[in-house]
């Protein structure tokens, strides 16, 4: 099943947000554990990965995102800081280590996150696990997160090589995860927001059937639609082999650019909404 939905807000001083998301089970998983939330009106974006191989995946993702919209979502338009997505995060944290104790018997549920915040100009990208945040800038592409994962610690103490680790055994051994600690460690980034910053939000149901340089490509498609459904059939071509969720977030500078003109679209509460 594909879940797809778009939507475009306006953003202060004329910034315009337009964001695409799509999430497929892939060609072998039986379900998805992938759960992605998009909360345009905050500022806010977030994808979630089930841990692979422990109970109730499917049922922590889903946990993080739900409970990250409700303690964001209720929040005045454009007020939700950096240290309040943090603690949603760390609020979605207890919530799954509580379900875990008292609806599993104790054992290990846990999930990834990695959220994006824009506000007043600025982004932030806050994130657990190996889920990734990527920014494509001016036609160039970086990874704006670390993996918290046993294949990246080895990287970088030159156990083995860059391009070895995504097909490393242990490539899906996370170090740090929502549910799997009593008190979690958020990781974040900011920066100053762009004209023309594309933001992807993903599971490494993508980025491991990817590789940079395919992303890149794909990315650099002028629509957000269009580049965000190519990740999709992309992954399942080169196997599909876990969940695919990808969350494409577009700064544009008024409603003049590219995507901001479709006039099919219904407007709805100050936003343009495709379902």
């Amino acid at each position: 099943m594909v879940g797809v939905n778009m939507v475009m807000g306006a953003h202060p001083n004329d910034m315009q947000l337009v964001s695409f998301a799509q999430s497929h089970k892939g060609k072998i998983r039986d379900h998805n554990e992938d759960a992605y939330l998009e909360l345009a009106e905050c500022g806010v974006w977030v994808v979630a990965d089930g841990m692979g191989g422990h109970a109730a995946g499917d049922v922590a993702s889903q946990m993080v995102v739900d409970t990250l919209e409700m303690e964001l979502a209720h929040l005045p338009r454009h007020q939700i800081s950096v240290e309040q997505l943090v603690a949603a995060i760390r609020r979605a944290n207890r919530n799954v280590q509580h379900y875990a104790s008292t609806q599993m018997q104790g054992k290990t549920v846990g999930s990834t996150v990695v959220a994006l915040l824009v506000r007043n100009e600025e982004y932030h990208l806050c994130w657990v696990g190996d889920s990734r945040a990527y920014l494509l800038r001016d036609g160039q592409l970086q990874q704006c997160t670390r993996d918290h994962s046993q294949v990246q610690d080895m990287v970088e103490q030159g156990l083995i090589s860059r391009d070895d680790a995504e097909f490393h055994p242990l490539a899906n051994v996370v170090t740090r995860a929502i549910g799997g600690q009593e008190e979690v460690d958020v990781d974040v980034v900011s920066g100053l927001l762009q004209p023309g910053d594309l933001f992807l939000l993903c599971s490494d149901g993508l980025s491991k059937e990817l590789s940079f340089h395919q992303l890149s490509q794909i990315l650099n498609t002028p629509s957000v639609v269009d580049a965000c459904m190519a990740l999709t059939h992309s992954a399942l071509v080169h196997g599909g082999r876990d969940n695919i969720t990808s969350v494409l977030v577009r700064a544009c500078q008024g409603r003049s650019q590219g995507e901001l003109d479709d006039p099919t679209l219904p407007l709805v509460q100050g936003h343009w909404v495709r379902t």
